[in-house]
């Protein structure tokens, strides 16, 4: 369900449910203030206001997750950031690596120049 129009759509049975939720709870009081209400169609409408305002929550906590991954930038079902992020960070490691094999040669470099000079000094000297 991670396509944009499913989660849309997600969201607009949500908002029937939600609106089943007010119509059982409006049905339940307008029940209620009658002068002879019955009480067995407003424990109807009351079951049927806990049982929608069920299905709102939980369908509400499955959005509110799945957005709470994307923002944070957590792994979620089809997302490509966290393989965009592994990718960024392995050339970040690689660049580290290419710039310390640079200056480890520069240094062995260095050293072999000190070495032949070294060696000149001292056939010099002798």
């Amino acid at each position: 369900m991670a396509a944009p129009m499913e989660r849309i759509q997600a969201l607009e049975l949500i908002e029937k449910d939600i609106i089943t939720c007010l119509q059982s709870a409006g049905q339940a009081l307008l029940e209620l203030s009658k002068e002879k209400s019955s009480l067995k169609q407003v424990e109807n409408q009351s079951h049927q206001f806990l049982k929608s305002l069920g299905n709102v929550e939980s369908k509400l906590t499955e959005q509110i997750n799945y957005l709470t991954q994307v923002s944070t930038g957590q792994p979620y079902e089809n997302s490509g950031y966290a393989s965009q992020k592994v990718l960024q960070m392995a050339w970040h490691r690689l660049e580290h690596a290419r710039s310390r094999v640079k200056e480890l040669e520069r240094s062995k470099n260095k050293y072999l120049q000190d070495q032949e000079q070294l060696k000149g000094n001292v056939s010099n000297v002798l």
